[in-house]
């Protein structure tokens, strides 16, 4: 079984976490809005996100001997371990919901702006948690100011969002006078104008005008709730600091936990998101099993997108074991990410204002303190 033992690997694991779970909310937005339903991208999605658990379980999972305590993966799912066990399971059901809520999140709320908010309210509850949970490994006084750096990322980022809004207002204002004077719309318009608007709000399988900017935000809210909880989750299955276990069991090393973790996390993906074939949310059209079989339009990048976040969540538990896993939670630095992507394929921002702009950089800037703060406060854990 390969570990992460060094500082050094701890980090290059979370900075590869890092690219990937800020790169596959990009893949699912662009499907969206190309008009695929949410539901089929989900469903492609959920079956590579198991196969990269399941690939990593079967690598990392049985390189080599097994090591004292930290038996193979194909050890350990004989032992009697079901405690640990249901703890990842839990984890898997908050991260799976917290992921499916994010995908419409994104269509009200924006890319950049729900994995801010998601991405703050996971440090401040998530990180605090893992903090005692690993018994204060972490150096305190690095680790809450970076928490704080977060926190400020987010005003500057609710800024960003209240200061681009009024930009689309004023373009929309604008097109409206235009029309009266009988201007026509151009085809193919350009991003950041007010045409684009339109004509985004035409092909996408998430309609967005006229609903309320409350809607979006309630779902962001709740989806960085979610994420807040599922590392603690995890954290508790691979390190049993409840000691569930029974006297001389094995912890679950972190290859067999996020195993678990995958299959819950499939599982619900897999009820609701065929729940949500027949009965839509959000007035998004009624589909079915077999409608979902022959959507082939889109589902290589879905797929993709479930093996990037499956690896990047992946790499963050294994950084996290060595680490700490609140210093893993630097990963949540992912809008910095993800606002790239969003810029560079989805014109979030052009033509905006330049209190808009300052405003972008601010925050970005503001992520590279806090993931660097995050980062500079791992400990290492001794082996038990």
């Amino acid at each position: 079984m390969y570990v992460v033992e060094s500082k050094g690997g701890a980090i290059a694991c979370m900075l590869l976490s890092l690219f990937f779970l800020g790169t596959w909310p990009a893949v699912m937005t662009a499907l969206e809005r190309r008009g695929r339903l949410p539901q089929h991208t989900y469903l492609d999605y959920s079956i590579t996100n198991l196969l990269a658990a399941v690939l990593i379980a079967l690598t990392f999972g049985q390189i080599g001997d097994p090591k004292p305590n930290q038996p193979n993966f194909f050890t350990q799912l004989a032992q009697d371990n079901w405690p640990s066990v249901l703890f990842a399971m839990v984890g898997g059901v908050f991260l799976s919901i917290g992921n499916l809520s994010t995908q419409y999140a994104w269509a009200f709320v924006g890319l950049s702006v729900t994995e801010v908010i998601t991405s703050s309210i996971t440090v401040v509850i998530g990180t605090t948690m893992n903090y005692y949970l690993d018994g204060k490994i972490n150096k305190a006084e690095i680790l809450f100011p970076g928490v704080a750096c977060f926190l400020i990322a987010v005003c500057l980022g609710a800024a960003v969002h209240g200061s681009n809004s009024d930009d689309n207002k004023a373009k929309l204002v604008g097109l409206s006078m235009d029309k009266e004077k009988g201007k026509g719309t151009p085809v193919g318009a350009e991003f950041g104008t007010a045409d684009f608007l339109i004509e985004l709000e035409h092909k996408r399988s998430i309609k967005v005008f006229g609903r309320s900017v409350w809607i979006g935000l309630t779902i962001s809210f709740f989806a960085g709730l979610c994420f807040s909880l599922f590392s603690p989750s995890f954290n508790l299955a691979t390190n049993d600091q409840w000691h569930t276990l029974k006297k001389g069991v094995d912890h679950l090393v972190v290859y067999t936990a996020f195993f678990y973790f995958s299959c819950s996390c499939f599982v619900i993906a897999i009820i609701l998101n065929i729940t949500f074939l027949y009965r839509p949310v959000l007035n998004l059209p009624k589909s079915s099993f077999k409608a979902y079989i022959n959507d082939w339009n889109g589902r290589g990048l879905a797929l993709l997108a479930g093996l990037l976040c499956g690896f990047g969540n992946g790499l963050q538990f294994m950084g996290g074991e060595a680490a700490g896993y609140a210093a893993a939670d630097a990963v949540q630095a992912l809008p910095l990410v993800s606002t790239f992507w969003g810029v560079l394929l989805f014109g979030e921002y052009r033509k905006s204002s330049k209190k808009t702009y300052i405003l972008l950089v601010s925050m970005l800037c503001m992520f590279i303190v806090a993931v660097g703060v995050l980062m500079a406060s791992s400990g290492h854990r001794k082996a038990s």
